[in-house]
């Protein structure tokens, strides 16, 4: 599954709705640029009256006073400039920092289905590569378009006041120009789509290997690792090699389409005088402004390649926003921790069921424990109850109300899931655990750790304040563990499923801190997934699943004393 791609129309409604948010900034910004447009096109109409003024014997002093009219105009264009640009960086900041935190709330509300479907290439490609390549256009491109738009307009203009005999010459580069963009707008769109997409794929690829290695590396992966990569970077090449050459086809182009007004000018104005229809000046003005339109025009091309690039990012940055919710979340709060699973079965893949007719019923403050053997179902049972997923079929309830009919923010405090792929934020320790609880004073902090047994942390340095994550102090997989459990000492939630969550842990210190951990959640309903069956033992009811289906269940005497699976699951793991 691919993470959707917005239309070219919800592309500029949505820009236009960033931008409508600044409006008083982004009238001030309009004012600056069509101050800056008029200002850049009087110095030429100055040196054309000089011209004909020198040519009709005027008086040093009529000259002085245009050199020092020119002399004003160049400075106020060069003020009105910088101005001009500097507001419009502002306003570029602002559009920026707003848009990048909608994209951040559009990809904290994604369901975690569709993320982990999408894969994480998709999803790291919108988020780093798109945006930084948003960045550069929304901060510097927007000014310098609309500064640029504005001066071919306003130069337009002003060779058709100063001689519309001549000035219609500036306008037979439009006419060509039109052809040349739509050709390379109808070959390029696709292709660069394309080298998004595949940008995104090859850093996921990347990225995988480098945090799997271990994993690559015990399973002799290396050689098929290394072919997938170098598969995705023949395609990439391939891909901005073709880019590349309609690129120079623009360029080229353009180039030769943009000189063109230049000469004609001379050449029919040239004529013109000495017809006696226009004067010397006017020529002269007239193919300054083709001069001048030559510059904004060729920059011109050059931004609209790169926003070709912007536009393919903001419809991948966009297209994260539509992706549908894959539940409808009502009002109802839940009257207990109670969890009842009522005929359950789910499958990831059609055809392939992996939950068959699942039913169970959690008392309040009950502690569940889930065992069997590898495959069976155990973690997707968790998944489902934590609404990670939505069963296929089936319900299930918690005090009465379908887990997916939850706002999102009243289900995470009703329910928390715990696994053993733990993730260390880039931050302080202390940072790692408010996530939990914003509010949270160190106290609170230290009490939680210390619940889990991550005594560690006070012997660090800096202790709370130690920085940690990527470019920062390494933690081990088994602290990394403990502060998630921390987390969930903070969170305080009604129902708890811990899925493998003390694994990485000592087996000694594991058990001690799912103990302290049950202990302070007293009252809690708590499901724990295991395969130490330790965690059973002091469970006050054991499930056990074979083939997604629940087997047996019991207390764990009852489950011995019958000789079932449990029985036989209990001796093995005793002899081990």
């Amino acid at each position: 599954m691919k993470l959707p791609i917005a239309t070219n129309r919800t592309v500029g409604a949505k820009m236009l709705e960033l931008f409508a948010a600044y409006k008083d900034e982004f009238l001030l910004v309009i004012a600056t640029q069509i101050v800056v447009a008029v200002a850049a096109v009087i110095t030429p109409w100055i040196i054309g009256r000089s011209f004909d003024a020198l040519a009709g014997g005027a008086q040093a002093a009529v000259i002085r006073t245009y050199v020092v009219a020119i002399a004003i105009s160049m400075l106020a264009n060069v003020v009105a400039t910088w101005f001009a640009d500097f507001r419009s960086r502002v306003l570029g900041q602002k559009v920026f920092h707003e848009l990048r935190v909608r994209l951040v709330e559009a990809v904290m509300h994604l369901p975690l289905s569709t993320v982990e479907a999408a894969g994480t290439g998709d999803l790291l490609g919108r988020t780093t590569a798109d945006v930084n390549r948003v960045e550069f256009i929304i901060r510097q491109g927007v000014s310098r378009i609309m500064v640029l738009s504005f001066q071919v307009v306003v130069t337009v203009v002003a060779a058709f006041l100063v001689e519309w005999r001549v000035g219609f010459v500036v306008l037979l580069s439009f006419v060509p120009m039109y052809f040349v963009v739509r050709k390379y707008l109808r070959r390029t769109i696709a292709v660069y789509l394309a080298a998004s997409a595949l940008n995104a794929e090859v850093s996921g690829d990347i990225t995988e290997t480098v945090e799997q290695s271990a994993t690559v590396d015990s399973l002799a992966m290396s050689e098929v690792r290394i072919r997938r990569t170098s598969v995705l970077l023949r395609e990439y090449w391939d891909n901005e090699r073709y880019s590349g050459l309609m690129r120079s086809y623009l360029v080229i182009s353009l180039l030769a389409v943009l000189y063109a007004p230049m000469v004609i000018s001379i050449l029919w104005g040239a004529w013109l005088v000495g017809l006696g229809y226009v004067t010397v000046g006017a020529v002269i003005a007239v193919t300054l402004y083709a001069q001048q339109l030559r510059v904004p025009l060729d920059e011109l091309a050059w931004w609209f390649d790169e926003l070709q690039f912007a536009a393919v990012a903001l419809a991948r940055i966009f297209g994260v926003a539509e992706v549908e919710a894959d539940r409808v979340a009502g009002d109802a709060v839940p009257a207990s921790s109670a969890v009842s699973v009522e005929g359950v079965s789910f499958s990831y893949r059609d055809g392939r069921p992996v939950l068959r007719d699942v039913s169970l019923e959690v008392a309040p403050g009950e502690r569940l424990a889930i065992v069997g053997p590898s495959g069976a179902g155990k973690s997707t049972l968790g998944r489902l109850i934590a609404a990670v997923n939505p069963p296929g079929c089936g319900s299930i309830r918690v005090g009465g109300v379908e887990v997916t009919a939850l706002p999102e923010a009243l289900l995470h405090q009703t329910i928390a899931l715990v696994t053993q792929e733990n993730h260390v934020f880039v931050g302080t320790i202390a940072d790692n655990l408010r996530f939990a609880k914003e509010d949270a004073t160190d106290a609170e902090l230290l009490a939680a750790l210390a619940t889990v047994d991550a005594t560690w942390v006070e012997r660090l340095e800096k202790g709370l304040q130690t920085r940690v994550g990527s470019g920062e102090k390494e933690l081990a997989p088994s602290q990394a563990q403990q502060l998630a459990l921390a987390r969930i000492v903070l969170l305080d939630p009604d129902v708890l499923i811990l899925d493998e969550a003390t694994s990485l842990l000592d087996p000694t210190v594991a058990r001690s801190a799912e103990q302290s951990l049950l202990r302070l959640l007293e009252g809690r309903t708590v499901i724990s997934i295991a395969h130490r069956l330790y965690t059973a033992y002091d469970a006050d009811r054991v499930a056990v699943m074979i083939d997604g289906e629940v087997a047996e269940l019991g207390s764990h005497d009852e489950l011995v004393a019958r000789g079932g699976e449990y029985a036989s699951l209990w001796e093995a793991w005793q002899q081990d």
